[in-house]
């Protein structure tokens, strides 16, 4: 048995987790009725004034037992132990394979027990269903609602899954809602609840991968097309290290002074920089989209539409735009239909998003890497998980090549030594003109395989691809692993299989088109399928979809009394029972070949990825074995520190076809991705320090609009806007020496005030600051009586109506063009370090002079147009 107490760490542990077992162990008595009243009497508990930490035990063992019933898994110790990790508030790294889904069901059921919201985070919507559909049969036997967020759900669907206890989210769906949550103009359309706490699946994905690019709301905007076209066709023109320079470490390009005057001429004007005819972003962007932002690796085209591929998951990212026109111009580059380029109307960091939690926490394999970023941003510590099992995978020293062609070859000949075996091998590339170029070679050796890449085709298999992985002779060819959310298992995943086959049966029997590439089904197996071919299971499934159709019936199999299944549960059973047998007996044959093998086909910018790819071999104890091959001419080591490496293989003379195997290499190789990992976490760190101004503003603009949005009566917000302007008005006033300008801010105030009567300036020359301020407030508010009785008159409740939606207009429109600034000054702040200046407190002194300017004119313009409203009634004869 698994001892705690080995780890001086966990010690501390490890009552929690024997009182936990311990209370599960009671309740294997107690009836499905019963267990489920252990809610309200935790509940009960927590109203008489005792902490969640009292209780952990008793609630840990209830979810234990939950999960027992629902899903027949019995927890390891260590998941309990990682279970009270996220419940502190930290993150779990648990290796692959070692349950972290199943461990998370504990700290959300005991934070759901305070009736506050708590939200689950996955990494993709994939993912979010796949989990919220396991963890609902759990919590039926609780008592607790579990809430699920796709991406084309409405704001009604959203409020109501919002609503469960526990609801799994995607962070994109998350952060959109937060923000349009902020751009709501009524009350009911307001579908997030207060942000409490949270558990981070794949934390590192998306806390440190996904948070260089912020979340942002657009909307269109005018701006020239035809640019993108021109300077497509200017960029054919211009000689890259002649006209223009690549920087690959920052994703960036520059003109030379020789490429400057060639582009001024063909475009015929003496000023790229021109602020009312500015060209030069155009030129970049269409360079970046010539040289850097590539087809099948950054981005595919699918039905005429630039995709992005995310570079960490090797996932089609939809609905996802790059922003400041590069998308526009990659658009013109692969002749697609050009968009409009887009205005900001709202944007937040991942950081400063998940700051705004009360709690969290998170999980994944591969967090040690990156501990410090999650500490000092995010405040949240690491804490490794023991596997219950001891690894037994052997990771092979990497071999490097001179050049890519003989890297392939190798890989080609790996691929095909490992097929003749027997063993199931996974090769990790990094994009999918990479994943296809090894496909090619494949082909060529005539070895079978499976891809599993962006393209539209191989997605739609992706669970038939993974559950075939661990199989025998199988060779399967992926993009990044990262966030793939499924384990290889070896010999193969029964319960996934039979879906599969059985789906795969029923759209051949209903003319279907097929989902899924199912060759080979074993005779016997293929029998019991047989059996099903009748009318009247094409009458049950009717107009339902396959998929939702075979859940339903396998959800309400009757395990203990057979007699009530239906045939098709029948046959259900007899294929599951076939392939459990079959893939038992598989996993004993790939074991003692030696398990999974895994190959990587270069290093990635992060050892995580690395070590995520490594990950799928060796889960549960299984052994398994991974190597990396690599050359000299891979992204990595060209841009990151080759030179050394290239210096050593040619001093050393070393034959194209041998491979270079030693410790001086692989700390190079380790000393470059640290180099990496660096430099993009100075990025992150300075897009978090300039957000972090901008947050602050966010901030308080946010909790304006929403105390406004709800409040039922906003004149005094109007009144107090007044009365502000006024102040400040009268503050420039007693501070302006010449007496004609005192005239014209005593009229600037007559005018926004809307005042009827002549104010003689002379009288109001002699009065004090303070009667000044006294008469104008008496001013606004007979002013503004009047216009309330005026409208009143007219329509019932009108004025109230206007005072919300003026506001509100105001803000939104006043924040939108802040953004559009602070976005100019953020590109452009960089130049004041040639100055001896600090960008840093030079963005912060000029972003808070943009704000209370933007806070002035909110005030300014509300309280102008509130006094000038009027109702037209179009009278049509």
């Amino acid at each position: 048995m698994f001892n705690l107490l080995k780890y001086k760490n966990y010690n501390k542990f490890e009552k929690l987790v024997q009182r936990t077992k311990k209370i599960s162990k009671i309740l294997v008595e107690y009836s499905n009725e019963k267990l489920k009243k252990q809610t309200a009497e935790l509940k009960a508990q927590l109203a008489n004034g005792k902490l969640m930490d009292d209780i952990l035990p008793e609630a840990f063992g209830t979810a234990k037992e939950a999960i027992r019933r629902a899903l027949g898994l019995n927890l390891f110790d260590v998941q309990i132990l990682g279970s009270i990790v996220l419940y502190n508030g930290k993150i779990a790294e648990m290796k692959t394979g070692e349950g972290k889904t199943i461990a998370a069901i504990l700290p959300a059921y005991l934070n759901a027990l305070q009736g506050n919201c708590v939200h689950i985070i996955t990494v993709n919507d994939y993912l979010a269903k796949r989990d919220a559909d396991l963890v609902s049969n759990v919590y039926k036997y609780l008592d607790i609602t579990v809430g699920l967020i796709q991406q084309n759900m409405t704001t009604k669907q959203r409020k109501i899954q919002y609503q469960c206890d526990i609801t799994y989210v995607t962070n994109n769906e998350l952060g959109f809602d937060y923000l349009r949550d902020n751009m709501a103009t009524n009350t009911n359309d307001i579908v997030l609840r207060n942000l409490h706490f949270a558990i981070i699946d794949e934390v590192d994905s998306i806390l440190i991968d996904e948070a260089r690019t912020p979340l942002i709301i657009s909307g269109p905007s005018e701006g020239p097309i035809d640019k993108y076209m021109v300077c497509k066709d200017l960029s054919n023109k211009l000689k890259k290290n002649i006209d223009y320079e690549i920087d690959e470490k920052a994703k960036n390009i520059t003109l030379t002074d020789r490429g400057i005057l060639k582009c001024e001429n063909i475009l015929n004007t003496n000023d790229l920089y021109n602020l009312r005819n500015p060209w030069i972003q155009y030129i970049l962007n269409a360079l970046k989209a010539k040289e850097i932002f590539l087809n099948n690796v950054n981005y595919i085209v699918k039905n005429q539409t630039i995709m992005i591929v995310d570079e960490f998951t090797g996932r089609v990212m939809e609905g996802r735009r790059w922003s400041d026109g590069l998308h526009q111009a990659i658009e013109a580059k692969e002749h697609v239909k050009i968009q409009p380029e887009n205005q900001i109307l709202a944007s937040i960091t991942y950081q400063n998003l998940f700051l705004l939690y009360n709690k969290l926490s998170g999980m994944t394999g591969t967090a040690k890497t990156e501990e410090t970023e999650f500490d000092k941003i995010y405040y949240l510590e690491v804490q490794e998980i023991p596997t219950n099992k001891p690894c037994q995978r052997k990771d092979l020293p990497d071999l490097v090549y001179k050049n890519e062609y003989n890297k392939w070859k190798a890989i080609a000949n790996e691929c095909y030594d490992m097929y003749k075996v027997g063993r199931p091998t996974l090769i990790g590339t990094t994009n999918v003109e990479k994943s296809e170029f090894l496909a090619n070679i494949l082909n060529e050796f005539k070895i079978p395989y499976n891809l599993l890449n962006a393209k539209p085709e191989n997605i739609a298999r992706e669970a038939e691809i993974i559950t075939q992985a661990g199989r025998k002779s199988a060779i399967t060819i992926s993009t990044n692993m990262a966030g793939r959310g499924t384990d290889i298992i070896l010999g193969g995943n029964a319960y996934t299989m039979t879906k599969i086959v059985l789906i795969d049966y029923l759209q051949k029997l209903l003319n279907l088109p097929k989902t899924y590439k199912i060759n080979n089904i074993e005779k016997n197996i293929e029998t019991h399928l047989e059996s099903i071919n009748d009318n009247s299971i094409k009458d049950q499934i009717g107009d339902q979809q396959i998929e939702k159709y075979l859940q339903k019936q396998i959800d309400s199999i009757e395990i203990n009394n057979d007699q009530n299944n239906t045939k098709f549960q029948d046959v259900y059973l007899k294929v599951l029972n076939e392939y459990k047998t079959l893939f038992k007996q598989e996993k004993k044959e790939v074991l003692a070949l030696g398990g999974l093998h895994v190959v990587g086909t270069e290093r990635h910018e992060s050892r995580r990825i690395d070590n995520q790819l490594k990950g799928r071999s060796g889960r549960q104890g299984d052994t398994g074995s991974s190597r990396f091959f690599l050359s000299l001419e891979d992204n990595l080591l060209r841009i990151f520190g080759g030179d050394k490496i290239s210096k050593i293989m040619q001093s050393l003379n070393i034959n194209d076809n041998v491979p270079i195997e030693s410790t001086i290499l692989s700390k190079s190789l380790d000393a470059a991705q640290k180099k990496v990992e660096s430099y993009f976490y100075d990025m992150r760190k300075q897009l978090f320090e300039y957000d972090e101004v901008i947050n602050n503003q966010r901030q308080a603009i946010y909790t304006e609009r929403k105390r406004i949005l709800e409040s039922t009566f906003v004149r005094d917000c109007i009144i107090e806007y007044g009365e502000s302007t006024i102040d400040e008005i009268v503050t420039l006033y007693s501070n302006e020496p010449n007496i004609n300008e005192k005239a014209k801010l005593i009229e600037r105030i007559t005018k926004l005030l809307n005042l009827t009567e002549d104010l003689l300036t002379t009288s109001i020359i002699k009065m004090t600051d303070t009667q000044i301020k006294n008469f104008f407030y008496e001013q606004l508010r007979i002013t503004y009586d009047l216009r309330e009785s005026y409208l009143e008159q007219l329509k019932p409740g009108l004025i109230r109506q206007l005072e919300k939606y003026y506001l509100l207009q105001q803000i939104d429109k006043a924040w939108q063009e802040h953004l559009e600034k602070m976005t100019i000054l953020k590109e452009s702040i960089g130049w004041r370090s040639y100055g001896q200046q600090d960008p840093l407190i030079e963005y912060k002194n000029e972003a808070f002079y943009l704000f209370t300017n933007m806070v002035t004119y909110i005030r300014q313009t509300v309280v102008y147009l509130t006094m000038r409203s009027r109702l037209i009634i179009n009278i049509k004869v």
